[in-house]
């Protein structure tokens, strides 16, 4: 008997909060998950951190952080998860943030 990968809870728009966000995107490995969705959705096994050698219980929580943040979104596809950008909804409450955030960082 199959088990079916539970939902999770995402933020909805209007309680997108600046400071979340802004925390979300300041660690290096979070700010590269977010860099790699901006080209498109993504299976959660196709995002790799630039330590591969980090546990799969940190990927997890960097992934917990950007979704309770409001920057990603993570639903259940079949036996694993797809992870994508909620550029739409992160426009919508801060303009221009995450264009600004994505071009400065893709400089360094």
């Amino acid at each position: 008997m199959a088990t079916e990968i539970p939902e999770l809870s995402h933020p909805d728009r209007s309680d997108l909060r600046l400071t979340d966000v802004l925390f979300a995107l300041s660690d290096p490995e979070r700010l590269a998950i977010v860099r790699q969705l901006a080209g498109g959705p993504l299976e959660m096994a196709q995002c790799h951190l630039s330590d591969p050698s980090m546990p799969k219980s940190t990927k997890s929580h960097l992934m917990k952080v950007l979704r309770e943040a409001g920057i990603i979104r993570n639903e259940p596809l079949g036996r694993g998860r797809r992870l994508s950008l909620r550029r739409d909804d992160l426009e919508a409450r801060f303009p221009g943030l995450i264009g600004s955030v994505l071009s400065a960082s893709a400089e360094t």
